[in-house]
């Protein structure tokens, strides 16, 4: 009796994680997009003196939705672990790398977060009264790289983190295995193309261009099963009856 009740407690601790992580996925990319958005409106296209005149003009906003995006980097820690805690059951050992891999990429995250408001802060300098013009322009190429290679690495590994979940969500069945392929697939591709970026860096816009469409895919759908549907209760039961079908021999 006590067993099941610690399996019950177990399951629905399971299930809190599982919809905690497909409440995660639907929200960072919802909220990456709307602040990608707004940081790209901003920031505009021209020269450098163009471009931070028009991010001085809106520092606050700019700010705001660099912010945001620092936020849905510090939620994907947790959302590396909520994925754990849903997938450790099938995997303890492959579910921890794959929370490892997604950790580093959130650590990475952190870095290049730092280099957009240290750039945001060099754009607010080059204004008249501010640091000269051409230096400001230096050192904010010098963060744009440390940045964008930081973030070529950090895509390596959330692509190989996720990629181990979706490969114990494949073995565990707890979503429809279609998914789990898309999953993969897109995975897959992902990681290919950030090591791509770091080889050929000037095709890095055509690759992000391949590689996020079916990733955000995966991830939408893989979020609103989870939300609705966390992971398959029979799956877990069968996994129950072959345990103490194997205690009993």
């Amino acid at each position: 009796m006590r067993s099941e009740i610690e399996n019950a407690e177990a399951d629905n601790t399971q299930r809190r994680y599982a919809r905690l992580a497909g409440f995660l996925f639907l929200g960072e990319i919802i909220f990456a997009l709307g602040s990608g958005f707004v940081l790209s409106h901003i920031a505009g296209s021209g020269t450098f003196a163009e471009t931070a005149k028009r991010i001085a003009a809106s520092e606050r906003l700019y700010r705001a939705a660099l912010s945001t995006v620092l936020i849905v980097t510090l939620g994907s820690v947790v959302l590396a672990f909520a994925l754990y805690a849903t997938l450790k059951r099938v995997n303890r050992l492959l579910a921890q790398l794959g929370m490892i891999f997604c950790l580093g990429d959130s650590f990475l995250g952190l870095v290049v977060r730092m280099c957009g408001f240290v750039r945001l802060h060099l754009s607010v300098s080059a204004q008249p009264g501010g640091v000269g013009t051409i230096t400001a322009e230096a050192l904010a190429d010098l963060m744009r790289g440390i940045a964008g290679t930081t973030e070529n690495i950090g895509g390596i590994s959330f692509g190989l983190g996720l990629l181990l979940f979706f490969y114990l969500f494949f073995k565990s069945s707890y979503i429809p295995r279609v998914l789990s392929c898309l999953g993969l697939a897109a995975t897959v591709i992902w990681t290919i193309l950030y090591f791509g970026s770091l080889v050929f860096p000037e095709q890095r816009a055509l690759f992000q261009y391949i590689c996020f469409p079916p990733m955000a895919l995966a991830d939408v759908i893989t979020g609103f099963y989870l939300v609705l549907f966390a992971v398959k209760a029979e799956v877990r039961g069968n996994q129950s009856a072959a345990i103490a079908e194997v205690s009993n021999r």
